[in-house]
C-alpha cells in the first residue's frame, strides 16, 4: 500500500503541462526542419534541371546545383531537424534528468548526422572532379589514374570519418570516456600489443594510399596476376579484384601489388605488340609466308598498322619456328588479331605448301641376303 502511495506522489508531481509543451515544441521543431529541408531541395531542383544534350536526350547536370540533392538531399533530411532540436532545446520544460537524457541523445544524434553529410559530401566532390575524366573513352589513360585516386582517397576519408564520429559519440558517454581514460592511464603495455597485433592491417592501410599515389595499376588496366590475364575491376584499402577474361573474378590482397612482380599491359599506353609462332618444316618458302603476312594483315581492321614482321627465330631438329609480330590498339584487339592471322596462315600453308607441314623423315635400310 505504501508502495502504491509512492507511485501515485510521482505520478502527480509529473509536470504535464510542461511535458505536453515540451513535446509539442519537439514534434513542431521536426516538422519545421522536415519543411524547411523540402523547401531548399526543391528550389535546388528548380534552379538545376538536368541539361539535354543535342539529341534531345536528358543528360549529366552540367552545374553544380543538381550534385546537392542528389547526394545531400537523405542526410541533410536528418540534420535540418536536429539543428533546429539544437537551438530550441534550452525552452523545453522538463525534469533535469530527462532533460539530459534528451540531449544525449540529441547529441550522439547530431554527430552522427554530421559524419553521414561529410561521407556524402566526400561522394559529391568526387563526382563534380570526375565530371570531365570519361573513362568510357579510347584514350582514357588520365581518367582511370583520376578514377583509381580519387576512390582511394574517398575511401580513406570515409575510415578516417568513421573512426572520428564512432570515437566522438562514445565519449559522449560518462562510464566508457572513465573507462578509456583509465585503460590509456594504467594499460599502456596493451596498446603496445595492438600495435603488434594490428601491424598487418595498418600496412595493408598504408599500401592502399601508396598505391593512390604511385599507382603501379588503376581502375580498368590490363594485368597478368597468378598467371590469369584480366582487368583491374575494383580498388579498395584492403584488396583489389581483377575481372578475369571468363568473367570470374580474382581477389587479391592490396599489398600484393607492391610486394611481388606483376604485368600491367596498360601502364603507359594500351597498344601492345601480339605474336604467333608456327612450326613448319625447312622446306618452307619463308618470303612467301611474309608476304601472306602482310597481305592478312592489310585487310584485318584490328591491325593499326604500326608493327608487322615474321622471322626465322629457331631451327629446331625437325621444324623450323616462325614469329609472326603484330600491333594493336589494345590487349582485346591484339588477341583476337592474332587468333586470325594464326588460322590464316595455317589455311595459306595447307593449301599453297603442304610439303611444308611438319614431317618425320626416316631412312629404313635392310640387311643384304646371305
Amino acid at each position: 500500500m505504501q508502495e502504491f502511495h509512492e507511485l501515485m506522489n510521482d505520478f502527480l508531481e509529473i509536470d504535464w503541462w510542461g511535458l505536453g509543451t515540451s513535446v509539442t515544441v519537439v514534434v513542431v521543431a521536426l516538422a519545421f526542419g522536415l519543411m524547411l529541408h523540402a523547401v531548399l531541395f526543391h528550389v535546388l531542383l528548380r534552379a538545376a534541371p538536368d541539361q539535354s544534350d543535342q539529341s534531345g536526350q536528358s543528360g549529366q547536370p552540367d552545374r553544380v546545383l543538381a550534385l546537392i540533392p542528389r547526394h545531400m538531399a537523405a542526410p541533410s533530411r536528418l540534420l535540418f531537424p536536429l539543428l533546429i532540436l539544437t537551438v530550441v532545446a534550452p525552452t523545453l520544460v522538463m525534469s533535469e534528468e530527462l532533460l539530459e537524457t534528451f540531449r544525449h541523445f540529441l547529441s550522439m544524434a547530431f554527430i552522427m548526422a554530421v559524419a553521414w553529410s561529410l561521407i556524402r559530401f566526400t561522394a559529391l566532390l568526387q563526382d563534380l572532379v570526375l565530371r570531365r575524366f570519361q573513362i568510357n573513352i579510347r584514350d582514357n589513360l588520365k581518367a582511370r589514374k583520376m578514377h583509381t585516386q580519387l576512390g582511394i582517397l574517398r575511401r580513406i576519408l570515409i575510415f578516417v570519418i568513421s573512426v572520428i564520429a564512432v570515437s566522438s559519440m562514445l565519449m559522449t558517454l560518462e562510464n566508457v570516456r572513465q573507462i578509456g581514460v583509465s585503460l590509456l592511464a594504467s594499460a599502456g603495455v596493451i596498446g603496445i600489443i595492438a600495435g603488434f597485433a594490428a601491424q598487418r592491417s595498418i600496412a595493408t592501410l598504408f599500401a592502399g594510399i601508396q598505391v593512390a599515389l604511385t599507382q603501379p595499376i588503376r581502375l580498368d588496366d590490363v594485368v597478368i596476376v597468378e598467371g590469369e590475364w584480366g582487368r583491374i575491376e575494383e580498388i579498395t584499402l584492403t584488396y583489389v579484384v581483377i575481372r578475369i577474361w571468363d568473367q570470374r573474378r580474382l581477389i587479391v590482397p592490396i599489398t600484393y601489388f607492391m610486394e611481388r612482380p606483376f604485368q600491367n599491359w596498360t601502364r603507359v599506353s594500351a597498344d601492345i605488340l601480339g605474336t604467333v609462332f608456327l612450326y613448319v618444316d625447312y622446306t618452307v618458302p619463308v618470303q612467301e609466308v611474309r608476304r601472306e603476312l602482310q597481305r592478312i594483315l592489310e585487310d584485318s581492321p584490328g591491325w593499326d598498322g604500326r608493327v608487322a614482321g615474321l622471322q626465322v627465330t629457331d631451327a629446331k631438329e625437325r621444324t623450323v619456328e616462325l614469329r609472326a609480330l603484330m600491333s594493336a590498339e589494345d590487349a582485346g584487339v591484339a588477341w583476337d588479331l592474332r587468333c586470325h592471322v594464326r588460322e590464316k596462315l595455317l589455311e595459306f600453308i595447307q593449301r599453297e605448301y603442304p610439303q611444308a607441314l611438319p614431317k618425320v623423315r626416316a631412312e629404313v635400310e635392310t640387311e643384304g641376303k646371305a
